[in-house]
């Protein structure tokens, strides 16, 4: 099998890498829509905390890290990719996406809306189509929530963020199980059985 781990076609270097991607974005370009040939993997990485680096240095111009954020797309295979027009080159990503870093609740009841900040100044409202999801952290047990922002990418919640949203929890009753959970925009996302709240480390 010949390996993912080689130099971009005709990438020119990272600087050339950002023209195209610059060259495309208008708001949110629309790279669910091209279908451009994949030229291989770099050397980028997006880690847990949401820092991004290149050649193992991080990325420190927070323009830069925005316009690769725009271009972002999470395939099938299950591989996140930097997509433009003309190419498809892979990166890698430890934990999520993005990070949300802050939040804002309106309402309440079945009319409570939840809207989060990412760190890369995305603003999405919890919904249907951007659902809330909780996994356990195999390593010390803790909740870890994360947000769909749009496509299969995903902002996981800040600690400060994830207490603020805790705090909003409710018992509900779901299929005849009474659940743990948050509302936003007419939708409910369960968390845990209530019974095991006591039990999880946050």
């Amino acid at each position: 099998m010949a390996s993912t781990e080689r130099t971009p076609k005709d990438a020119g270097g990272l600087e050339a890498l950002i023209s195209r991607a610059a060259s495309t974005t208008r708001g949110l370009p629309p790279v669910e829509r091209w279908n451009p040939e994949f030229c291989g993997d770099i050397d980028m990485e997006i880690s847990a905390d949401g820092t991004w680096f290149y050649m193992g240095t991080p990325i420190g111009r927070p323009a830069l890290v925005r316009l690769f954020s725009t271009v972002l797309r999470k395939d099938e295979d299950g591989r996140t990719y930097l997509v433009t027009p003309v190419e498809k080159v892979g990166i890698r990503v430890a934990d999520a996406h993005f990070l949300a870093v802050e939040m804002n609740v309106a309402g309440t009841g079945d009319d409570r809306r939840m809207t989060f900040r990412t760190n890369v100044g995305d603003v999405v409202e919890a919904d249907a189509d951007h659902p809330l999801r909780f996994v356990v952290d195999e390593d010390n047990g803790g909740l870890k929530p994360y947000l769909r922002v749009r496509g299969r990418l995903e902002a996981l919640l800040s600690r400060p963020v994830t207490y603020e949203l805790i705090g909003h929890g409710e018992e509900i009753d779901i299929d005849g199980k009474t659940m743990f959970a948050v509302r936003s925009a007419g939708a409910v996302f369960p968390i845990m059985p209530a019974g095991e709240l006591e039990m999880q480390s946050l």
